[in-house]
């Protein structure tokens, strides 16, 4: 009998991998109560009758929130990072602590600290109330993340680059805005996009502030609906915030696979 090609037992694991995860999935759907699953997960009352409020409040603020954090978080983790490259050590320092600081620490505690600690401490309040608070603690810790991204984008621009512009008689902030920063900024993009998808789960954090309703992301309306509404008592509003979470994620981390694939193209 000859002997299988790599080829051949290579297709061989994957099918037998293929066939014992159908089997597994066969196995689950055998053994589930269906009826019980329906009734608990996927109650059509808590569909067909909270929709409107999900997509039109939920999702909404949802999305909005994760925009105001990810551009404030941007602008800051810009400041940073160049603090972190100045010559001036003092600036350096600074900036090292403060990233240090934020992404050593949980955003839930930092959310935590701005809505209650820092009104406390100070007596002084973000615009916005709680919900503001929130937002500054998100664009804190994500302006700490994205900076350390944008500075491995910028140490990987060829030094070339900032020589060549040197040696036309450009500065190093006119270097640094015109040459180095749009080529670290497409080097970034896939990293920036995973950070924007955190953010749009880190926003269910916000529900430890308290919010009014028209206030509400994804997770506190979820919450919400599961102890009022039609489908209380169940879990059919989770499993609509999940959908929805999903629908807003998913294309975004397709989106990143299709830019890592075309910066591997490209090199």
């Amino acid at each position: 009998m000859p002997s299988l090609t790599r080829t051949q037992r290579q297709r061989g694991v994957r099918l037998s991998l293929y066939a014992l995860f159908v089997l597994l999935v066969g196995g689950l759907v055998l053994v589930a109560d269906r009826e019980a699953i329906a009734s608990n997960f996927f109650m059509r009352e808590g569909f067909t009758e909270n929709w409107q409020d999900f997509v039109t409040v939920g999702a909404r603020n949802t999305v909005l929130y994760t925009l105001i954090s990810f551009v404030g978080g941007f602008v800051l983790a810009l400041v940073l990072v160049l603090m972190k490259l100045a010559p001036i050590a003092p600036f350096r320092w600074m900036a090292t602590a403060y990233i240090e600081l934020f992404r050593g620490l949980p955003a839930l505690v930092v959310i935590l600290f701005m809505a209650f600690g820092v009104p406390i401490a100070f007596g002084w309040r973000p615009p916005g109330g709680t919900i503001g608070a929130g937002l500054v603690a998100l664009m804190l810790v994500a302006g700490a993340y994205m900076a350390e991204t944008l500075r491995a984008g910028i140490e990987a621009v060829p030094k070339g680059q900032t020589e060549a512009a040197r040696s036309l008689g450009m500065n190093g902030p006119w270097t640094m805005a015109t040459v180095v920063m749009p080529q670290a900024l497409r080097i970034v993009v896939p990293p920036l996009t995973n950070e924007l998808v955190i953010l749009i789960k880190d926003t269910s954090l916000l529900f430890v502030v308290g919010m009014a309703v028209n206030e509400k992301e994804l997770t506190t309306m979820a919450r919400d609906f599961m102890t009022s509404g039609p489908s209380t008592g169940t879990a059919t509003s989770l499993v609509f915030a999940c959908l929805l979470y999903l629908a807003i994620t998913l294309p975004l981390t397709q989106l990143v696979a299709w830019l890592e694939r075309r910066q591997k193209r490209s090199r």
